[in-house]
């Protein structure tokens, strides 16, 4: 494996939104919802869902896309990030789990997130306020109202995009053959990982130069969010083997900092954050009707193993199957969902233990 790229990649992706679509496979398009309504009581006169497909969609006799998949990003991300070769020349090619010539693959840019509406179009803090919920309601309608998919043979995703598959399942668990979240656990987000979101949160919104959502310039606050990000999401022993001096360590901090100052928006950062704030799937998981396979990694400090939260839960999925990928030297702690070739074979696997499917066209 091509072990040093494997380890300067940074947790949660986010392409810089004006280098999204330069030079990119599949087709890309918007969505536009209009009068849309958040949980949160507010409405969007138009919502804006910008999306990739891969492949082409594939019917059965009686005109039902079968063969469609839908992959969900992580926070701060969007569905570009899975273009990025470490999951792409994985999945994608002739003979490959998600093999596009066979596969109908929907990459979504979720509600906030890469083109799709956000904050830092004009709203600023009069934005609504949306949740795991709004953000999957619109990929839903997404699906159903612009693509022609009333089912799915997939719906899988990663950190966030992970626990948008537990909310998917739950709100239509009719909808798909097969479930599979990575890097996630199905419940209310407490603990360590809530103190660090509200931290990185606070940063922004106690920052004078914030103004509410008003600033004209990038508040510093954001520098501190980021900061919390990266510790967040970054692994003790792939960060000291990728920099184990002083030096080494100062560049790769330095380097991620600046970069993400420069393609950051700090109303966009924050309510990426927020939308977490009342996600807890946990009690409907009986609700999933689909097979369902989780994948986590044991240095995976966002959802770490010691406290056997999802090992407690997948039992009360009818359907479900739990994995635990042991640390290597190619896993890279929360970020390993990304690195495709370290689950790909209980994942192909999971696969071909679904419903074969009929005749397609």
């Amino acid at each position: 494996m091509r072990l040093r790229a494997l380890l300067a990649l940074p947790l949660f992706v986010a392409t810089p939104i004006a280098a999204q679509n330069a030079n990119a496979p599949g087709v890309v398009g918007d969505y536009v919802i209009r009068n849309f309504k958040f949980a949160s009581g507010e409405t969007l006169p138009e919502l804006r869902i910008h999306y990739r497909t891969l492949g082409q969609p594939r019917r059965d006799a009686n005109g039902v896309v079968r063969n469609a998949v839908l992959i969900m990003h992580g926070t701060t991300g969007s569905g570009s990030q899975f273009l990025s070769p470490i999951f792409a020349n994985e999945l994608y090619g002739a003979g490959q789990p998600l093999d596009t010539t066979s596969h109908y693959v929907i990459l979504p840019d979720g509600i906030g997130h890469g083109l799709s509406s956000r904050p830092s179009e004009g709203l600023h803090a009069k934005f609504p306020h949306y949740d795991y919920d709004d953000m999957v309601e619109a990929d839903h309608r997404l699906l159903t109202e612009k693509l022609g998919v009333t089912h799915l043979r997939l719906v899988m995703g990663t950190s966030m995009g992970g626990m948008h598959s537990w909310v998917f399942a739950e709100k239509y668990p009719d909808f798909m053959d097969g479930v599979v979240p990575l890097a996630s656990v199905p419940t209310e987000i407490g603990g360590r990982n809530r103190m660090i979101r509200r931290m990185a949160m606070d940063d922004i919104r106690m920052d004078p130069a914030w103004k509410n959502g008003e600033y004209t310039s990038t508040p510093p606050g954001l520098r501190g969010a980021l900061q919390l990000l990266y510790v967040m999401s970054s692994a003790p022993l792939v960060q000291h083997r990728d920099a184990p001096s002083r030096d080494s360590a100062d560049a790769v901090i330095n380097r991620f900092l600046d970069g993400r100052m420069r393609n950051t928006d700090a109303n966009d950062f924050l309510y990426a954050f927020d939308a977490s704030r009342d996600y807890n799937p946990e009690p409907m998981l009986p609700r999933i009707k689909a097979p369902l396979l989780a994948i986590n990694s044991a240095d995976d400090q966002v959802n770490p193993p010691e406290l056997g939260i999802i090992e407690r839960l997948i039992t009360k999925v009818p359907n479900g199957k739990f994995i635990m990928l042991p640390i290597t030297p190619a896993t890279r702690g929360h970020g390993t969902h990304t690195v495709a070739a370290i689950w790909k074979a209980p994942f192909a696997k999971f696969l071909d233990s679904l419903p074969k499917l009929p005749a397609l066209h």
